[in-house]
């Protein structure tokens, strides 16, 4: 860089700090015009203004006494600012578009100052262009550690309002005694309709583990067209309440989709039920066919309680249900593909009512084919299925929903 441009930096630099002040305030009420969430209230506009000049100010230095891109640091005012962005919720997005839109301000004003300098063209343009490299490397460094500072700020304060609504939701799912009302202005929000609950989890920690607790929740809100009540519990499970006036309605097919492109999520969901006694009762529905999943089928995206309810009602008393299982479906129980084709089709048969032609269409499969395989399971059995019916249904749909005809 040659002495002439050196030496203009420095004087536009000086020109600058000298009206340090006027340039804060006129940045400081651009960010406010253009940008929504930086309309606060008193005690943070304050905080906005001396992060914004705090920020000229260490540019200005940097100009000046050509401070090395590896000695830049956040100033604490606008690390305070990023703390307090985070704390009221507001967007990361916002606070890096101010960073950029003050970046250009400054440059307008410097380009502004070399125009109404004596500077020939040619040493006016190399200085802007120095100017330019200078300051977007500092708002380039800056912008790292706002980053840092807020994303961790953002995990904290969450965490700490995670852990305030757990012991709110928590009293309100255990306290017996307690009456609608007194729930209500605890959760500070309505219980009188109908409820939904799901219980969101991840299978293993990570670093991520909170964003795709967070992404599950998102899921469930596109599902259902409502945003959930949500809460963090820890680095794996995440509980969320849908809650409408009417019966809520879960899109299926949509939400198994989604958890189909991020293969991390876990989600089980009780059946909807209302009032105070319904948000606890689909909360328990959910738990129930959560555990169901970690039992049967780790790798399930989806358990909704309404299809394994009743074999979740058996899930803590295990091995006398697959002692059960085994003593009712005998032989028909091997692990092997012809026998699970034989109970698919029992299955079937049964749901069919005893229809081979309706059997046979669900299965899309010959009628002939179907009575086969009756016949066949009957052989396995010992006995026509006609015979202890009730208890040979109901131990297919427990091995098919505890996952036992996979083992």
């Amino acid at each position: 860089m040659s002495v002439d441009v050196d030496k203009t930096i420095r004087d536009v630099a000086g020109r600058l700090k000298a009206d340090l002040e006027r340039l804060t305030s006129e940045m400081t009420s651009m960010f406010i015009d253009v940008i929504p969430e930086f309309r606060h209230d008193d005690e943070v506009r304050q905080l906005m203004i001396a992060s914004t000049a705090s920020n000229l100010a260490a540019i200005l230095d940097m100009l000046t006494l050509s401070i090395s891109r590896d000695d830049i640091t956040v100033p604490p005012a606008a690390a305070e600012y990023a703390r307090r962005f985070a704390q009221h919720g507001m967007s990361l997005e916002a606070l890096l578009r101010a960073y950029r839109l003050g970046e250009h301000m400054f440059m307008q004003g410097a380009i502004s100052l070399l125009r109404d300098s004596h500077a020939s063209a040619d040493l006016a343009l190399e200085t802007a262009g120095r100017i330019a490299l200078l300051v977007n490397a500092y708002i380039d460094r800056v912008i790292e550690g706002v980053i840092d500072i807020y994303e961790d700020e953002r995990r904290r304060w969450d965490a700490r309002s995670d852990s305030t609504r757990a012991a709110q939701i928590r009293a309100v799912l255990d306290t017996e005694d307690l009456d609608l009302a007194s729930a209500e202005q605890m959760l500070t929000a309505s219980l009188r309709g109908w409820h939904m609950a799901a219980v969101i989890w991840v299978r293993k920690p990570a670093a991520s583990s909170t964003d795709l607790l967070r992404a599950g929740a998102a899921m469930l809100a596109a599902a259902t067209g409502k945003e959930p009540l949500t809460v963090v519990i820890d680095e794996q499970n995440c509980w969320a309440w849908i809650s409408s006036s009417g019966k809520p309605s879960l899109d299926t097919e949509r939400l198994e989709r989604d958890l189909h492109r991020r293969p991390g999520i876990r989600i089980a969901i009780g059946d909807p039920a209302a009032g105070l006694a319904g948000f606890r009762q689909t909360f328990r529905d959910a738990q129930r066919a959560r555990n169901l999943a970690l039992v049967a089928d780790p790798s399930r995206a989806l358990t909704l309680h309404s299809r394994v309810a009743l074999a979740s009602l058996l899930i803590d008393h295990l091995p006398d249900t697959k002692a059960w299982v085994h003593r009712v479906l005998g032989d028909l129980m091997r692990d092997d593909t012809t026998t699970a084709r034989l109970r698919e089709t029992v299955q079937t048969y049964l749901d069919a009512r005893g229809s081979l032609t309706d059997a046979a269409a669900r299965m899309h499969v010959h009628k002939n084919t179907v009575h086969y395989r009756i016949r066949r399971a009957e052989e396995v059995l010992g006995h026509p299925l006609t015979v202890n019916r009730l208890e040979t249904e109901v131990a297919l749909m427990i091995s098919e929903q505890l996952g036992l005809d996979q083992r």
